[in-house]
């Protein structure tokens, strides 16, 4: 190890990470698309936040099929993004007010328009093995079964040939075979690459994806058609060697894997500092539970009590055997968390304070989502041609086929579309909300009520996520302690607490409208110092024997007796 164990915890633990999806923060030379130097222009107002790493989606070269999640080149920036000097001006920018930069490395699949994949199509076979190319069955018919996470089948047509190609997301997204140790080198080339050039953290999108077998076999259904693909042993030994090989060689360097379909027990395998595989995981269990028998596009009321034993499971297990929490609401392939779990209309400000304060006093290293410290809510689109993600529009149509009416598939998507979150960064009140000079390419609908102007002027949200900050920088009980779940039977209350030594920190949080009351245990009554709480302390400091919270309440508070 690198250092002693409660120095590696601190160093992940007293960070907050912030995520810039480069296309809708700011638009610097009015094209409707969000660039470098439209956030070099917004530096002052990262400044203001206090985080300490921005995670920014993908800015390289790329035909933007999945927005950027199909790269065509690994090294350069995508000229629609800027170029490599306004990347090096970013980073040291970024540097000068001590923000760290983490890029986004997609190598589980590249873009058919890659050269490596046009090699391959060109008959090379040094680039047809980084590829999963197989023939047909017999009978003509695909290889497998198996189905891409956007619709349809998993394998197309390898340029003229009889092959296939398996590409499990877009069709133009194929398949890398990380058996190939050539692969695997490039890889870490990619990232040795970005390291040189100043990068201190890295992403890796559907990392455990990787973990495919060298025999692809048909599945007998969903769920056990992931399992031959996903989170597979496998996976270990390439996190282990690509670490060795690139960022592992600093320990400064921070990383996340996204993690599809992941255990617990792996997640601790993955994050376990002696195993020198990662810092951290991205795991999505807990943003499942408004799923209706796990599919995304029927809704549900979100199921509270499968949420909080979920989180509870995760914080428990990982605190327990060493490995560490990525913390997160929302990302670029989520819906608003506000419109989920909270209530955008009559209680935006407290129900996406309490989120923020559950999740930013939770052990693990918190990441806030551009526009989330406003408060930002989905869009309000009323037809489908406002949207423009792929895996939106496959599902709408897909969804169409099986018979449902054009108003109900549209309800579907909307509820869930990766586009919720993509809308353009709310700077102010005008037409594009601040954004551009021109129509971006999604279009803003909540900005004339919610955008940074207003918010630094008047609002409560944006101070309350600085407090939060403030608090996990200052407070070592955040970023080091412990974790115990409380009143776990609770209809309505999130609560835990935080220990370390003779110190704890007590959250408890209201998950609705509804007012509630608990039952404060003996040993917690008593004097309280009040960390932060979204509604005034009406206590007085003084804890009493029950304890009311009311609409979206939440407060953490350290007990003194």
């Amino acid at each position: 190890m690198f250092m002693n164990t409660t120095d590696y915890y601190r160093k992940l633990g007293q960070k907050v990470i912030y995520q810039i999806y480069p296309k809708s923060f700011y638009d610097s030379n009015g094209d409707g698309i969000g660039d470098l130097r439209g956030i070099i222009q917004k530096i002052p107002y990262i400044e203001k936040l206090n985080v300490d790493m921005i995670w920014f989606n993908p800015f390289f070269v790329s035909p933007q099929n999945d927005n950027g999640y199909d790269i065509a080149d690994y090294y350069k920036i995508d000229p629609r993004f800027g170029t490599m000097a306004d990347f090096k001006e970013l980073e040291q920018r970024l540097k000068e007010i001590h923000v760290d930069v983490m890029l986004d490395m997609v190598l589980n699949h590249c873009s058919t328009s890659h050269p490596w994949f046009q090699k391959a199509l060109a008959g090379d076979p040094k680039y047809r093995a980084y590829f999963y190319i197989r023939p047909s069955k017999k009978d003509g018919s695909v290889p497998t079964n198996w189905q891409s996470k956007f619709g349809g089948s998993a394998w197309k047509k390898f340029g003229n040939s009889s092959d296939y190609y398996l590409h499990l997301y877009d069709p133009t997204q194929a398949d890398l075979d990380w058996h190939n140790p050539d692969v695997r080198k490039e890889a870490a080339q990619i990232v040795n690459f970005w390291r040189n050039k100043g990068v201190k953290g890295f992403r890796f999108d559907v990392i455990n994806v990787t973990g495919k077998d060298t025999n692809l076999r048909n599945s007998t259904d969903p769920q056990q058609e992931k399992k031959l693909y996903t989170d597979t042993p496998v996976v270990h030994t390439y996190l282990k060697e690509l670490n060795q090989n690139s960022f592992g060689r600093d320990s400064s360097i921070i990383t996340v894997g996204e993690m599809s379909s992941t255990t617990v027990n792996n997640s601790i395998a993955y994050t376990q500092p002696q195993n020198h595989e990662l810092s951290m995981v991205f795991t999505f269990h807990h943003l499942k539970v408004d799923y209706k028998n796990g599919n995304k596009w029927k809704t549900i009321p979100f199921d509270f009590a499968a949420l909080k034993k979920l989180l509870f499971e995760w914080q428990t297990e990982l605190d327990r055997h060493g490995g560490w929490n990525a913390l997160f609401w929302n990302n670029h392939d989520q819906p608003r968390a506000l419109n989920r779990f909270g209530n955008v209309h009559e209680y935006r400000e407290k129900s996406a304070e309490m989120l923020a304060l559950v999740l930013h006093l939770l052990r693990g290293t918190p990441y806030i989502y551009q526009g989330e410290e406003l408060g930002m809510p989905n869009p309000s689109y009323s037809e489908i041609s406002s949207y423009n993600d792929v895996e939106t529009k496959n599902a709408y149509n897909a969804l169409l086929k099986k018979g449902y009416s054009e108003q109900e598939a549209f309800k579907a998507v909307s509820l869930k579309s990766r586009d919720n979150s993509r809308t353009p960064m709310q700077w102010n009140a005008t037409k594009y909300a601040g954004f551009s000079t021109t129509k971006p390419w999604l279009m803003p609908t909540n900005q004339a009520k919610i955008n940074v102007e207003r918010e630094l002027a008047h609002g409560e949200i944006f101070e309350f996520y600085q407090k939060l900050i403030q608090l996990r920088k200052t407070e070592e009980l955040i970023a080091i302690g412990h974790f115990e779940a409380l009143f776990a039977e609770h209809p309505q209350v999130f609560a835990y607490r935080r220990f370390l030594n003779e110190q704890q920190i007590i959250v408890l949080a209201n998950f609705y409208e509804k007012e509630t009351s608990i039952e404060i245990p003996k040993k917690l009554q008593g004097q309280v110092s009040l960390l932060l709480g979204n509604y005034p302390f009406k206590y007085n400091e003084q804890l009493p024997k029950k304890l009311k919270l009311r609409p979206y309440e939440a407060l953490a508070f350290k007990p003194l007796s």
